[in-house]
């Protein structure tokens, strides 16, 4: 599921919350910079910018992101072949620029991932190498790592190889203008088709029984010095954008497994009693989920927007629970599955932002190219899992935390005023409700015989932006 991050525009009036977040920051002990020695290590790397002698400049890549972002992690060209297609995914070479057990390699292994706040990012690496260097930035030669997989026209992996290449982006499109290109017919024709293998695979993504949590994003404003909380709807061009995403992370998984050695994500099967808690609540909730429909294709015809259903997805959070890593050399894991995608999956695709790429990337390479997997990648795998677990359980803690914190600023103003509310879930003998304005989820004393779903009053009576405590009254009646 994508993360959920929301934004502070910049304001005189979001002072207070900024120094709440800085708060937090402090107290969950983020870095706020690279020690000297990493920054130095980093920027000697970036200077050597090493090339692979295969040549792919030649190859049309683009990159499709949010507008504005400078850590491209992934390149693609598509084309029609007879059969089907050919998808090209270029990932960011970071191994390149990155030495084992290095001062870059070891602040990066402390880190495990970038953590995402509303006032800003906590960086796996240093920005000479994540925004510079390292990344597929439009009109200059990288290294990368390019997967050549080859799909049947029914979406279906007919073949798969990874190896090191020079690449030249030719353009850095953002999902707005990728959508309006593809959608009035003047994207090129590596762009245009990324509609026909991102609904290629959503269909084989149906087939496999795979499931998804889409929500709308999040995005904090002030406006006239109050803060406001705006939801923007996922664009058809991301969902395509991420199936690439994921067939390659099924394409190196499946490698992985073949020779039995690498790195999964994982996330067990619900069990029966999860599903069965789940059916009953849709039917409370008044949208049935009906025997016989797979549980992925009943959430994808659920519109987040209504109340009813967005107290649906909050139930079925109880369905995607357990993800985590499992390394292997020499033995694959009883369970491989990766549940909620229905197929064995591994994280390598993001290596700019996310630890574990790296290995999976250097790896996969090896088993393609015929060589032995590096010494340094094969000692460490079983590092990797606790790695990441913390590094999750942080990130978790800020989003958590941060989240409090914005909407405690957003009802900061409310504070005395009635609200209405959809009744989302009943836990702990309170209500989880989500506002209707400001869209905030929160906690609140449970009216007698409230039920998810049912609609109620609130009246706002604290929200301290410094703790992120919020609390409410119901209105009687």
């Amino acid at each position: 599921m994508p993360d959920r991050r929301t934004r502070v525009a910049p304001s005189p009036a979001s002072a207070p919350l900024a120094a709440s977040l800085a708060a937090l920051r402090r107290e969950l002990r983020l870095p706020d910079a690279f020690p000297p020695e990493v920054e130095a290590e980093a920027a000697a790397a970036a200077a050597r910018r090493p090339l692979p002698e295969t040549d792919l400049t030649g190859v049309p890549f683009l990159t499709v992101d949010p507008a504005g972002s400078t850590d491209l992690d992934q390149a693609l060209h598509l084309e029609r072949t007879a059969d089907g297609h050919r998808v090209r995914y270029a990932i960011a070479d970071v191994p390149a620029f990155v030495t084992p057990t290095g001062a870059v390699d070891t602040e990066a292994r402390r880190r495990g991932q970038t953590v995402y706040a509303p006032d800003g990012r906590v960086p796996l690496h240093p920005d000479v190498i994540g925004e510079d260097a390292a990344s597929l930035l439009p009109d200059v030669e990288r290294s990368a790592f390019v997967w050549d997989i080859r799909l049947g026209a029914d979406g279906h992996t007919t073949g798969a190889t990874v190896s090191r290449a020079r690449i030249r982006s030719r353009r850095q499109w953002d999902y707005a203008e990728a959508q309006a290109a593809i959608d009035d017919g003047s994207a090129p024709e590596e762009l245009r088709l990324l509609r026909e293998v991102g609904e290629a695979r959503i269909a084989y993504e149906r087939e496999r029984g795979g499931a998804s949590l889409n929500a709308p994003e999040e995005e904090v404003v002030v406006r006239d010095g109050v803060y406001t909380l705006e939801r923007r709807t996922v664009l058809p061009v991301e969902s395509w954008n991420a199936q690439l995403s994921l067939l390659t992370g099924m394409v190196a998984a499946q490698m992985m497994l073949d020779a039995r050695i690498g790195i999964l994500r994982t996330m067990p099967a619900p069990d029966e009693e999860a599903f069965r808690a789940f059916r009953i609540q849709t039917v409370a909730l008044g949208l049935p989920w009906l025997e016989g429909v797979p549980y992925g294709e009943y959430l994808r015809t659920l519109d987040a927007d209504h109340p009813r259903a967005a107290a649906v997805l909050q139930a079925a959070t109880a369905l995607f629970r357990g993800a985590g890593y499992v390394a292997m050399d020499g033995e694959a894991p009883a369970d491989p599955q990766q549940s909620a995608i229905a197929a064995p999956y591994a994280h390598v695709t993001a290596p700019l932002r996310r630890l574990v790429d790296r290995w999976g990337l250097v790896i996969c390479e090896a088993l393609c190219s015929g060589t032995p997997v590096p010494d340094w990648a094969r000692a460490s795998l079983g590092e990797l899992p606790a790695i990441m677990g913390n590094s999750s359980r942080l990130a978790s803690q800020v989003v958590t935390g941060a989240l409090d914190r914005v909407e405690a600023a957003l009802l900061s103003s409310r504070i005395g005023s009635v609200v209405d509310a959809t009744v989302l879930a009943v836990r702990n003998g309170g209500v989880l409700v989500q506002l209707d304005d400001p869209a905030v989820s929160a906690s609140a004393p449970r009216p007698d015989g409230v039920q998810p779903g049912d609609r109620i009053r609130l009246t706002v009576t604290a929200a301290d932006i410094a703790t992120g405590r919020v609390a409410f009254h119901p209105v009687a009646g």
